[in-house]
Parts: structure tokens; sequence; C-alpha cells
């Protein structure tokens, strides 16, 4: 019995952008059902950009590109090319042998998960920066807040006090004409 070594193998799939925003798991499926019948052992996919064409291809004008790694017999290379050209989800695809490729190579960063992590991190700094700015202006409104209400319970007291002062009598500014009043009726 023969032993059948398997290599590995990096595609690069072609895909219409179109139909990967709006159906990205029948994209996905697509792809590992055709490895799946070359009896290919997948050992990573991933979404590696989308970008614009060179050159129209079946009036797309842009496609999204997917990585794929997967071991596989060499001659089972020529079924999965041909399966592909049979599908209408994909529409090109390269294959490369990657024998030499190492696991930490295979994990690399993408250009589409770099932008995706990059955009997750202005997002988190924008809200972080929206809270500050928005615990900024509460601080202040609460300071304005303090001084209004200050300048109310002086204003409050100010009026109290020249209510008090307008009856006779009771108002710090006593004439001595008053004062001697108060004294001849109490008989001083």
């Amino acid at each position: 019995m023969e032993t059948v070594v398997k290599k590995l193998y990096e595609a690069m799939f072609l895909v219409d952008s179109a139909q990967a925003a709006s159906d990205w798991d029948g994209i996905n499926k697509t792809i590992k059902t055709i490895l799946k019948k070359a009896d290919a052992e997948i050992v990573s996919i991933k979404k590696w950009d989308e970008r614009k064409l060179s050159y129209d291809i079946g009036g797309h004008s842009r496609g999204t590109y997917i990585l794929c790694y997967f071991r596989v017999d060499g001659t089972s290379v020529r079924g999965i090319e041909r399966e592909v050209q049979l599908s209408e989800r994909i529409m090109r695809v390269l294959i490369l042998s990657t024998e030499s490729m190492s696991q930490e190579d295979i994990e690399k960063e993408t250009p589409f998960t770099k932008a995706e992590r990059q955009g997750q991190k202005a997002v988190a700094e924008a809200k972080e920066s929206l809270v500050a700015e928005e615990a900024e202006e509460l601080s202040e409104a609460s300071e304005l807040a303090d001084d209004q209400s200050f300048e109310a319970v002086l204003s409050e007291a100010e009026q109290t006090e020249s209510e008090e002062s307008d009856e006779p009598g009771t108002g710090p500014a006593e004439s001595e004409e008053d004062e001697k009043e108060k004294d001849a009726e109490t008989g001083q």
C-alpha cells in the first residue's frame, strides 16, 4: 500500500466583492467543498483583502481575495483548479506550493485583518475621546449650575434683607430721630 504525502499549498481565491459581502458564509462553504472533494486538509482560510481589479473579470471591477493554506496530494491540485473553473462563485484561483512556509508565516496578519484591527482601535479611541469630552462638558455644566445656585441663594438673601429694611425701625441705618423717639416712649 502506497502512502500519500500531502504537501502544503497556498491558494488565493478571487471572488466577486458583492457576493462576498452578501453571502460570506456561502463563499467559504463553496471553497471548503471544493477542497474537501480533493481530500485536502485545510490549515487556514481567511479574507485577504478587497481590491479594485486591474481589468474587469466577468463584468466585475472589484474583487475579494481569500487566502487559504491547505495540505493535499500534489496530483489533486489540477482537480481543484478545474472545480474552480466550473464554479460560478469563484472568478479565479492561484495555487502555489509552500512547503517551506512556517506556521508563523501562515498566521501573519492580512491587509484586511490589519485594517479591521486599526478600524476597531480608531473606534475605541473615538469613544474614549467622546466620553472624555462628555465628562468635561458635564463637569463644566455642574460648575455652572453650582455657580448659578450660589448666585440664586445670594440673590435671595439680598432680596430678603432688602424687604426687612423696608419695615420701619428694622433697618440697620435708623436715624437719630427714630432713636430719640424710642427713648422718649420708653421713658428714658
